[in-house]
């Protein structure tokens, strides 16, 4: 089903806070609307949050009523603001808005009408793009994946995540496409529980075998040699090849390397950030201690108890044995491959 969609000028996002119990779309027509649906993680994972984040600049546009150029672009610029604020780590909320920004002042079209038509245009070719994207990313993939492999993979990084097939798991689609037998162990990923909810519901969804673990369960189960690779998304990759992704990402890539078994990323080139050096400069978001002394109403520890709750980790690039992007595969010097994929020597 759509991540999103944009029908009769109001963009529809699939409410992933309700899954897999309900299946309903919220209605967004305006950019408030977006934004609180992008801070509650009604979407989430980053290729998803930046074409949402497109859309809802869209929305902001058609709000204002304005009919000069400057004060379009200026009030535009505030509204975009507003949007990059929602969540700091994942890159591509910043990108796509950027994108559209540039794309506004970079167009010759003096006509603030023909300035808001351009916004949405451009929101559509992420959102396309994106797919496009995703399948390049699953065709290189899959060419890591061994046949008969058992994947363990962390969080959500599916379709639900961008806008259609995933990043990680769609890596995981297309070896199953590619006549692969394989096979996924889902973390349940603690405090939201997006691998239980999310991943092992679309893995079920495509009749891909499925295992749902607790997290703590990762370290004997490759201990017994019940995991043959990792694959996970990511939020932010920095040039040196750090990897930001869901809290918890990086204990799987220690466990990894110790049992000698290849942990991979998955991302799109939009998330790769080349003017962050390294993990140590990524922002990591702080999310409200009630998720994980409270999850969905759950009393689960003693009121008034100091909660820590980082949405994300950074996994040193020394403990990732390659990047998979939809513009090809980067293997250590990342400072060097990554560059490369952009066309940098």
């Amino acid at each position: 089903m759509d991540t999103m969609r944009w029908s009769g000028g109001c963009l529809e996002i699939l409410d992933q806070t309700l899954l897999p119990e309900r299946v309903e779309y919220i209605k967004c027509r305006d950019y408030q609307t977006v934004c609180q649906a992008i801070r509650r993680l009604s979407v989430r994972g980053a290729p998803a949050i930046g074409a949402a984040a497109a859309y809802g600049l869209a929305l902001g546009a058609f709000s204002l009523d304005t009919r000069d150029r400057r004060d379009f672009i200026s009030a535009l610029e505030k509204i975009a603001a507003d949007l990059a604020a929602t969540r700091p780590t994942a890159v591509n909320l910043q990108w796509a808005l950027d994108r559209l920004l540039a794309a506004v002042k970079n167009s010759a079209a003096g006509d603030v009408a023909e300035l808001k038509q351009k916004l949405l245009d451009e929101a559509h070719a992420i959102y396309r793009e994106d797919l496009e994207s995703n399948r390049r990313m699953g065709r290189f993939g899959q060419e890591l994946v061994p046949d008969g492999a058992v994947i363990l993979t962390h969080c959500n990084a599916g379709a639900l995540a961008t806008a259609g097939l995933g990043t990680a798991l769609g890596v995981i689609r297309a070896a199953r496409d590619a006549g692969k037998r394989v096979s996924v162990m889902a973390d349940e990923t603690r405090p939201l529980l997006q691998g239980a909810r999310l991943t092992a519901w679309e893995m079920l969804q495509e009749n891909i075998p499925v295992t749902l673990v607790a997290d703590n369960m990762a370290g004997y189960a490759m201990a017994l040699g019940k995991v043959d690779l990792v694959i996970v998304g990511a939020d932010r990759i920095a040039a040196n090849g750090d990897v930001a992704n869901k809290i918890g990402s990086y204990s799987l890539a220690v466990l990894a390397d110790a049992h000698g078994i290849p942990c991979y990323s998955a991302a799109p080139l939009s998330t790769v950030d080349l003017e962050t050096k390294s993990g140590e400069d990524i922002v990591i978001e702080e999310r409200p201690a009630e998720e994980v002394a409270r999850p969905y109403g759950l009393e689960i520890a003693p009121p008034g108890m100091a909660v820590a709750n980082p949405a994300f980790d950074v996994t040193p690039a020394r403990l990732i044995t390659a990047i998979v992007t939809d513009a090809g595969v980067a293997r250590p010097p990342y400072e060097k491959s990554l560059a490369a994929l952009f066309g940098r020597s």
